[in-house]
């Protein structure tokens, strides 16, 4: 199943809520490097899709196969902590009683104290947001917030990073600056990513292919 230079493959995947069918027999591939973009109403499943891609949900049906190797099937669930992936959901989640040197470091507790250090370093810098690192989350604007989640989760240097619906909470004067920052940074870091949205505008302006 897993096809040659696939780094991410869905395979007829089928999740349900209950009674209720989710996602039925959904199958694509991504390869190494992409940032993809995958749009879609409210409801459609996108964000179901994110959390059993990234182990938080278990499928009823099907397979994802990451980096060659099987995370999800009928006999195999590998768990979230071990597959290697980062997640900015929504509302972000960044810790209000944390700072953004603090936000970012959470991730790298298992890294000795000049590797994340070192790192935290990094990610600011990739973040241009080294004057903000004492600053807590409500001293910030929406859009830097967005990237103080964004440098969490790719601070541990995750396999694959899903964006889900991560500018949903910006304001409209705001999103397409933030789009092209967020694009700037995902090249930079040469991550392969999944993002979903609703708004296509959005998609467009980050992803290097849509589905």
């Amino acid at each position: 199943m897993l096809k040659e230079k696939t780094f991410l493959e869905v395979f007829e995947l089928s999740f349900s809520y209950g009674a209720v069918s989710v996602l039925e027999g959904l199958s694509f591939a991504i390869e190494k490097g992409e940032i993809v973009g995958l749009a879609g109403p409210s409801g459609s499943g996108k964000s179901t899709l994110l959390r059993l891609i990234a182990g938080l949900e278990r499928p009823r049906g099907g397979s994802i196969f990451l980096d060659g190797e099987t995370v999800a099937g009928e006999s195999v669930f590998v768990p979230p902590e071990w597959r290697g992936v980062g997640m900015v959901f929504q509302d972000y989640g960044l810790f209000p009683h944390m700072t953004v040197r603090k936000n970012i470091e959470f991730g790298l507790r298992r890294m000795g104290r000049d590797q994340r250090a070192a790192r935290v370093e990094e990610m600011l810098a990739l973040a241009r947001m080294e004057d903000l690192m004492s600053r807590y989350p409500y001293e910030l604007s929406g859009g830097q917030q967005q990237r103080v989640a964004l440098m969490r989760a790719l601070a541990p240097r995750p396999k694959l990073l899903l964006l889900d619906e991560p500018f949903s909470s910006l304001d409209a004067h705001l999103r397409e600056s933030v789009c092209r920052e967020v694009q700037v940074i995902l090249k930079e870091a040469e991550i392969t990513c999944l993002f979903v949205s609703h708004d296509r505008r959005d998609i467009d302006v980050v992803c290097s292919r849509t589905m």
